[in-house]
């Protein structure tokens, strides 16, 4: 009915009226990602399930963002980025760092001048430009994560469809000059997984040391297996999620390049993928390992997976590690509550005695003054049932472990 009136001519009190029930609401504010959340709700089980895709947890895309903790300067990666919700958790961490500045500068406008005040602005839309970049083979997913990235601050001109595990010579010419080995500072991702989708294709096996056949010596030593001139001899097929995890390390800067990756548990405990885990302690340093509860991705996926947070050894380290190895801490936890249970349902935590957990927060939010049209910001007292996730916890113990490291 709204519509209708509004396409009467001599009607713009109507629009009006509009404009003022709508402007209260924002979908760059909003703490949910509602728009991929529907996505994933629309595409159907074919999409989810035949090719891997199986969508992260909003919660746990928090979780490793904030245990990576990119910085507004640091060039961001998913190279299976899919409808974009680890790229827009990290790409609104880092924005935060800037959007502190701004809101300083709108609150107190004497604490800075109008030149200072675009150079903010410069920072934000440079960093939306050139720093957060996306890679998905799908189409269709780049596109949902497009329309994601443009309703969540914009980023989405760093978002590409290509095959991330083809040579990089193959990518698009803007590709490849955007993304190159060694070039990357943070990669957050969750690679398709799953038997029905492996890689069988010599040349693109070709490009990695894990996908080629491993053997133990006598001292359980695991090395590559070589012809008579020293090329490797390759599997017949590898499931993409451990060459992701070699491409993804390739794409860190050495020495710097950190990563948080979603990884099935069989590579960390099965006998058979020992040159897996050889290979990953001679190329990185692990950082933490988060077991994951079982129900994280259902009820599309009962996969045990854990988070896995790693940094890129530079030349040096890599020698050192392939020789003698290293020694060092690793952070290491369980997620055993996540938010929900097999079914999808919110589990909310309870009191001794039954009841609701409720939580009280002070949030900051920002109107418009209807006689100046000037952005006005305020506190309010914000009352809400607390959900039974351990997630945000892990995170802080981690940040808290890594500066006792120090």
């Amino acid at each position: 009915m709204l519509w209708q009136l509004s396409r009467v001519p001599g009607r713009p009190t109507v629009i009006a009226y509009v404009v003022s029930q709508l402007q209260a609401f924002s979908l760059l504010a909003s703490p949910v990602d509602v728009k991929g959340v529907a996505y994933e709700e629309i595409v159907g089980s074919n999409l989810r399930g035949d090719r891997g895709e199986f969508f992260t947890p909003r919660n746990a895309c928090r979780m490793a963002v904030t245990m990576l903790n990119p910085q507004p300067h640091e060039v961001v990666l998913d190279p299976a980025c899919g409808t974009g919700g680890f790229l827009i958790t990290a790409m609104n961490h880092s924005l935060a760092f800037i959007e502190a500045d701004e809101r300083k500068n709108w609150m107190d406008p004497a604490s800075g001048t109008e030149e200072e005040r675009q150079e903010l602005y410069r920072r934000r839309t440079e960093y939306l430009s050139s720093c957060v970049n996306g890679i998905d083979l799908n189409p269709g997913l780049v596109r949902a994560a497009k329309m994601n990235m443009v309703m969540n601050n914009d980023g989405s001109g760093g978002l590409w469809q290509a095959n991330s595990l083809e040579s990089p010579h193959t990518w698009e010419p803007s590709l490849r000059e955007k993304i190159r080995y060694g070039s990357v500072d943070v990669i957050v991702s969750n690679p398709p997984f799953g038997a029905n989708i492996v890689i069988d294709d010599e040349d693109l096996l070709a490009q990695y040391e894990l996908a080629a056949m491993w053997d133990k010596d006598e001292n359980g030593q695991l090395s590559i297996r070589r012809n008579v001139s020293g090329i490797p001899i390759l599997q017949k097929s590898q499931p993409p999620e451990i060459l992701f995890i070699e491409r993804c390390i390739q794409l860190l800067r050495e020495g710097t390049g950190r990563m948080a990756m979603v990884i099935p548990n069989g590579i960390l405990n099965n006998p058979g993928l020992a040159y897996v885990r050889t290979w990953l302690l001679q190329n990185v340093q692990i950082l933490a390992v988060v077991d994951m509860h079982r129900d994280l991705f259902q009820p599309r996926n009962d996969t045990q997976t854990s988070i896995v947070v790693m940094r890129r050894l530079s030349s040096e380290e890599k020698a050192l590690a392939q020789s003698d190895g290293l020694d060092y801490p690793i952070f290491m936890a369980v997620g055993e509550k996540i938010g929900h249970d097999k079914r999808g349902n919110t589990i909310y935590r309870r009191t001794p005695d039954g009841a609701d957990a409720i939580a009280v927060r002070t949030e900051t939010i920002s109107e418009i003054d209807p006689e100046t049209g000037v952005e006005v910001l305020k506190e309010i007292e914000v009352r809400e049932r607390q959900v039974d996730d351990e997630l945000p916890e892990v995170a802080t113990a981690y940040l808290r472990w890594l500066g006792e490291q120090a």
